[in-house]
């Protein structure tokens, strides 16, 4: 799976050990930054990032911040885009399974390294479950139009 990645100087830290996680797991992975921890702005980063799943170059997205806020917002102004905040494993598995979710953001400062790689492991293997769940998305998606 072709997977983009984004941070601001918040998930720097963070960003270089799931770049190594996800290649690990056989993922190609394209990082949009941040390159240190100097204060930068977050919608720098996250938009490229994001925009490589609006376009279809990339299949999914996972973006890191301080809290995951910033970049939610943003994801979700793309076209094509259904980013989901998380705060769990259940959450990041009910996000894919009920809401397809393609781009995950996380907040690097509210939870541990560990916390960080279970949740993005339970959206990594959880698939959309369609149904009555596609038809609802498609509700959502057709606000893009």
């Amino acid at each position: 799976m072709k997977i983009s990645i984004a941070s601001d100087h918040a998930g720097f830290e963070f960003n270089k050990k799931l770049k190594d996680y996800l290649e690990s797991q056989g993922h190609e992975v394209q990082s949009f930054g941040c390159e240190g921890l100097d204060s930068c702005d977050y919608p720098d980063f996250g938009i490229p990032a994001a925009k490589t799943v609006s376009t279809g170059e990339a299949d999914r997205a996972i973006l890191v911040c301080n809290n995951g806020i910033g970049m939610s917002m943003l994801a979700n102004k793309l076209d094509g885009i259904l980013a989901a905040l998380v705060y769990s494993e259940e959450t990041a598995r009910m996000t894919r399974q009920h809401h397809g979710s393609n781009v995950l953001c996380l907040g690097a400062a509210q939870f541990s390294e560990d916390e960080l790689l279970a949740f993005i492991k339970a959206w990594m293997e959880t698939e959309f479950e369609g149904g009555r769940h596609g038809r609802r998305i498609g509700k959502v998606q057709d606000l893009d139009a």
